[in-house]
């Protein structure tokens, strides 16, 4: 395992994050829309990572990682009891967070990252931009057989490769 991933794997075999991620995979099994899978959460973290890399910020790719992949793990209990999936991703990722080695620090911000990861509104912290444009910019709308019928707005639609 390269340096400085363990707690990315970490996150991905906690029993309570597959747990949340077979729910969810269930439940889009048959979505015609994106949907958040394994690919998702690994395209935003690496979007994450090049938009760091590129505007020399001072954000961590472990932090990065970890991130996105807790992202939209509260998606299944959206889809089951209407909890807006960003809220139920914070409580459930710091669920995982509280059984991994992480400090405070970092688990604020990804915590924060989670909860804001749909606004794109304020001054958000460097972690949360990244993250909140990494995951409009995942998505290849261009090669999508039902962008006619998403309801993405227009403008937010990537009808181009732009990375």
């Amino acid at each position: 395992m390269s340096a400085g991933m363990t707690r990315v794997q970490a996150i991905w075999q906690h029993p309570l994050y597959q747990k949340h991620l077979n729910a969810l995979t269930r439940l889009e099994s048959d979505r015609i829309f994106c949907r958040h899978t394994p690919e998702h959460f690994l395209d935003v973290a690496r979007l994450a990572y090049i938009f760091a890399l590129e505007r020399n910020l001072d954000c961590s790719r472990e932090l990065i990682y970890c991130t996105a992949l807790l992202h939209d793990i509260g998606r299944a209990e959206q889809y089951s009891n209407g909890t807006p999936h960003d809220e139920a991703g914070v409580t459930i990722a710091g669920q995982i967070l509280a059984d991994l080695n992480f400090s405070e620090s970092e688990k604020a911000q990804i915590l924060t990252a989670i909860g804001e990861h749909r606004s794109s509104t304020g001054n958000l912290p460097i972690l949360s931009q990244i993250i909140y444009e990494a995951d409009k910019k995942s998505r290849n709308c261009f090669l999508c057989s039902a962008e006619k019928e998403c309801y993405w707005a227009p403008e937010k639609k990537n009808m181009t490769i732009q990375y």
